[in-house]
């Protein structure tokens, strides 16, 4: 079953010296519980397509459609944390509920499975950045979204706090399985998160090509397999790349 279809025909973005067409000829369909990350370069128009899948953008030509319900049941992870500095970490995630008390125990799971608890009363400038992300993860998951749109959300993170970011959402997944559409441009992060890629080209974005990522779990964990998996399919990669 199709959750999200993506056609966008035209994309224009207004200049002193003319129209820049942003986006051109993208289609893009994901199925029920599918991860699909998009590559491309920096700029080339990635964070825009993924505003116009949420509905934040309708200045184009094409249309989004949605399975029966799923926009409803969709949740956005920003490239940097949105959290309102004078609201507590509670009180951020309890925004997406209009009577929060009900799901007070909804609420503290999550952040004891996102490692905050503890951290419920502490304001966003007191957290560091893996934890504000953290907090934005708990925010996207507390609805127990059917669509996940995540645009760069662990990137000027370390290494080491990013992969662990990963591996929190590979593990919330599990638990509570969504269509994402992830942007990236690192293509480390896609083979070791994606089902299956999509190359963006230079501005304006066109699609260059598809992959199925056919690592085991295991080996998504191994640079020397991911490294060997990029090598093997080399033309793809080639404009995917920041």
């Amino acid at each position: 079953m199709t959750a999200l279809k993506i056609a966008i025909r035209h994309k224009p973005f207004a200049r002193s010296d003319g129209e820049l067409n942003a986006i051109e000829n993208i289609e893009i369909e994901i199925a029920a519980n599918e991860f699909v990350a998009v590559l491309g370069p920096s700029g080339c128009g990635k964070t825009t397509m993924l505003q116009i899948a949420a509905g934040l953008d309708d200045d184009y030509t094409g249309t989004v459609e949605y399975a029966a319900g799923l926009k409803d049941k969709m949740a956005y992870v920003f490239q940097s944390p949105t959290l309102l500095p004078w609201r507590t970490v509670r009180r951020n995630i309890e925004l997406v509920f209009s009577n929060p008390q009900d799901h007070a125990g909804t609420i503290a799971s999550l952040l004891e499975s996102v490692g905050l608890a503890g951290s419920e009363d502490i304001y966003p400038q007191q957290l560091s950045m893996g934890m504000q992300r953290r907090a934005s993860l708990a925010r996207a998951f507390v609805l127990r979204p059917q669509l996940l749109l995540m645009d760069e959300p662990f990137v000027s993170l370390d290494e080491t706090l990013a992969d662990r970011l990963r591996n929190l959402l590979i593990t919330m997944l599990a638990d509570n399985p969504a269509s994402v559409l992830f942007v990236t441009h690192d293509w480390r992060e896609a083979l070791s998160l994606a089902d299956r890629l999509i190359f963006l080209s230079p501005g304006p974005a066109r699609i260059t090509g598809e992959l199925a990522v056919t690592l085991s779990r295991k080996q998504r964990t191994n640079p020397a397999d991911l490294q060997s998996f990029k090598d093997a399919n080399a033309r793809f990669f080639l404009s995917g790349e920041a």
